[in-house]
């Protein structure tokens, strides 16, 4: 299983950025997928989670209103579509793949077994 993460970069506050994951080895339709970021000297945090059915994205109460979670199963991808970001909004993004779950997916780090490498995004003027 691989998770290949990729999109983050360089944004102005206010900006928006779309960041792709793409899992190998799997099929998504089949699992939970989840984003986390990562601040400096903080700890990893749950963005939002998809579990392999129907049911609209979860998010975490600090991501609702400004990121939007989306998958594309016949393209083994999801997507985390970010507006209007701030400063704190600075971190490593990682997707991550686990078994399936129920409604809500989970958002705890230890629950997921398979990580991707991360993408940097940093919100700065």
């Amino acid at each position: 299983v691989q998770l290949v993460e990729s999109g983050g970069g360089l944004v102005q506050p206010g900006g928006s950025l779309r960041l792709s994951c793409v899992l190998s080895g799997l099929f998504m339709s089949y699992g939970t997928i989840a984003w986390f970021r990562q601040a400096p000297g903080k700890e990893r945090e749950g963005v939002s989670c998809m579990t392999s059915g129907d049911s609209p994205p979860h998010y975490s109460d600090s991501a609702k209103g400004r990121f939007t979670m989306s998958r594309d199963n016949a393209k083994n991808t999801a997507h985390l579509q970010i507006t209007n970001l701030d400063p704190e909004d600075t971190a490593v993004y990682y997707c991550a793949r686990a078994s399936p779950f129920g409604t809500p997916c989970p958002l705890a780090p230890d629950v997921y077994n398979s990580w991707g490498q991360g993408t940097q995004v940093t919100v700065s003027s």
